[in-house]
């Protein structure tokens, strides 16, 4: 029988937490209720507040004695990662359900964060409908919003969660055929723009007996490659698409982060780069674009995102900091340079062509990068299908 974990604060939910066990047990499913909760508990559980506090090396009655909220939903979501993470591997754990307002979320992220990709996590909360990147992050989450607040059982609420609970039984009961782990992983990064050349490099690597994954550079797309990087998935990277450096340099909406591009390296992994999209930083509808960026060159790719195409100096500073990253890698580096466009629209004749900012960019990357990156500088854009090919059979080459 599926087990799905019940993760919340009794204290507070514990007669929601107790309607959803008994949706679950409806539906041939165990449910082990998990208290994170710092005061007297609603209803029993059977994994308790103790436990949990004791799990990230707090005490519970200095959590209550204290009364900082934000210092207990911490430490209890510490605990709670520990908590889960051990039972999913002592096989009591197929699926997490988590249902409350933002400290429940906060809570449920952590917990989350430590379980393997692939295992089902659903989130029912009052802030799903806003900005979820703090609580999903780059993680399989499935989030829903509540609709009224989790206060009490009403026939709206009843409904949302007898929906959740079906929703995460049946998540936990699905079997996936295993593979044999014959085929060697390759995280890939791609964006519209450098579609052409992700998709015939992804099919010379497919020919040369990887498996492929590929995601789209938004920001959580890199940062999700990177985690399965830094999790053991993956035995090479195709950092195609660097375009996230542009959006954390200038501001745009779709950062990884400034870690980006260094997680390959510190591994040690074999790892070749590019410099796809590094023409453009991205921002929402037109008219969210920030009044500062008025009179630059603005490209409208579709209604909910406007493109800003980067300046000379912001590309020599992309070019000096990828360059300081791959200095820094452990492990077998090739860069390669498309010397006539970096995106489908920075070639010649396109909205974003702009020499000075290319060579701004190259030039930077001449001087920087160290003697354990090979650098390529190849006549053609990135889209080109024998620039694909070249860094496919690179990596290739670097891997074995």
């Amino acid at each position: 029988m599926a087990t799905v974990v019940l993760l919340g604060t009794l204290d507070t939910k514990g007669h929601e937490y107790e309607y959803l066990r008994d949706r679950l047990r409806a539906q041939g499913v165990d449910a082990v209720l998990l208290d994170a909760g710092v005061f007297e508990p609603l209803v029993g559980a059977d994994v308790g507040q103790d436990e949990v506090a004791a799990a990230a090396g707090a005490d519970l009655a200095a959590l209550r004695e204290e009364g900082d909220r934000g210092a207990a939903v911490d430490a209890m979501g510490q605990g709670a990662a520990v908590v889960v993470r051990r039972l999913h591997e002592e096989g009591r754990l197929d699926g997490l359900l988590t249902i409350g307002g933002s400290g429940n979320s906060s809570i449920a992220a952590q917990a989350m964060r430590a379980l393997p990709v692939g295992v089902p996590k659903l989130l029912v909360s009052t802030v799903a409908s806003g900005d979820t990147r703090p609580y999903m992050g780059a993680n399989d989450v499935t989030m829903t919003y509540s609709v009224v607040d989790i206060s009490g059982l009403n026939r709206i609420s009843e409904r949302i969660l007898a929906n959740a609970a079906g929703a995460i039984a049946g998540m936990a009961k699905v079997t996936v055929q295993e593979h044999d782990g014959g085929r060697p992983l390759i995280g890939a990064t791609m964006f519209g723009v450098t579609t052409p050349c992700v998709t015939r490099a992804r099919e010379r690597l497919e020919e040369l007996g990887y498996e492929v994954l590929v995601f789209h550079a938004t920001g959580t797309g890199g940062q999700s490659m990177e985690a399965l990087a830094r999790g053991g998935f993956l035995a090479g990277v195709l950092d195609v698409t660097t375009t996230e450096l542009c959006d954390d340099l200038v501001g745009g909406v779709l950062s990884a982060g400034p870690d980006r591009l260094e997680a390959a390296g510190e591994l040690g992994l074999p790892q070749v780069v590019s410099l796809g999209a590094l023409d453009m930083v991205n921002f929402g509808p037109r008219e969210t674009v920030p009044p500062q960026f008025e009179g630059r060159n603005l490209y409208v790719h579709n209604p909910t995102i406007t493109l800003m195409r980067t300046t000379p100096e912001e590309c020599a500073e992309l070019g000096r900091r990828i360059a300081r990253k791959l200095s820094a890698a452990t492990g077998p580096t090739a860069l390669f340079v498309p010397l006539k466009g970096v995106s489908m629209i920075a070639t010649e004749g396109g909205a974003f062509y702009d020499r000075d900012a290319d060579e701004a960019l190259f030039a930077a990357l001449r001087e920087g990068v160290g003697d354990n990156v090979e650098l390529h500088e190849v006549d053609v854009d990135v889209n080109d299908p024998a620039f694909a090919d070249a860094m496919a059979n690179r990596l290739h080459e670097l891997i074995t």
